[in-house]
């Protein structure tokens, strides 16, 4: 009887943070903990990995490789820090391990021109380096309806992960650098040389 009286009633998963999830699958083992972690990033985290690597059935297995290396490092994961930049920093080294492995390159597609509800066009790389996130995302809508270019897979890999990151997964450039265990400002010299590579690509077509 005390020792039901004393038994603390289970958080909801979905109710925990991302640190709550992790960190408590690393000290329970409760696998219901890490099935809501999955769950939630499996939408976001599958479609990161099927734009970088261009293929969905790369894609769904290296998300499953992902989430292995998640249980197997996840007592390497530091307190205080991050899950969501952590977790793709492991997802984009298996995508890369995928890509090295099958010796094929990443298919990406972009639009050249992004045309806006008052019928005028802007040039997708103009509106890349807008700071407004509703230009952004009406850019990525675009994407899916219009003519495409292969301008982003000219890009150098280092090049190409910082805007696949910062564009298209929307992470700030202080997350892409943890991401890729590169300094800040090794982030934003790459997003420039990625923008000026891109415009001069699309001159030349």
């Amino acid at each position: 009887m005390s020792t039901l009286a004393n038994r603390q009633p289970q958080a909801d998963p979905s109710e925990l943070t991302d640190e709550m999830l992790l960190l408590g699958y690393r000290s329970t083992g409760d696998h219901a903990l890490f099935e809501q972690l999955v769950k939630r990033y499996e939408q976001p985290l599958y479609s990161y990995l099927r734009r970088y690597l261009g293929n969905s059935e790369m894609a769904e297995d290296v998300f499953q490789s992902t989430f292995l290396q998640v249980h197997v490092k996840c007592a390497q994961f530091q307190s205080g820090r991050k899950v969501h930049p952590w977790l793709y920093r492991i997802a984009t080294n298996q995508a890369i391990d995928a890509l090295r492995r099958r010796r094929c390159r990443p298919a990406l597609s972009l639009d050249v021109w992004c045309r806006w509800q008052d019928g005028h066009t802007q040039p997708w790389i103009d509106v890349m380096a807008d700071d407004d996130p509703g230009a952004l995302a009406h850019l990525e809508r675009q994407e899916a309806q219009s003519g495409t270019t292969r301008a982003l897979n000219q890009l150098p890999e280092p090049l190409k992960q910082v805007v696949i990151l910062v564009f298209f997964e929307g992470l700030k450039y202080r997350e892409a650098a943890e991401v890729l265990s590169i300094p800040l400002g090794t982030v934003k010299s790459r997003m420039h040389a990625a923008l000026r590579r891109l415009q001069e690509s699309i001159h030349a077509v």
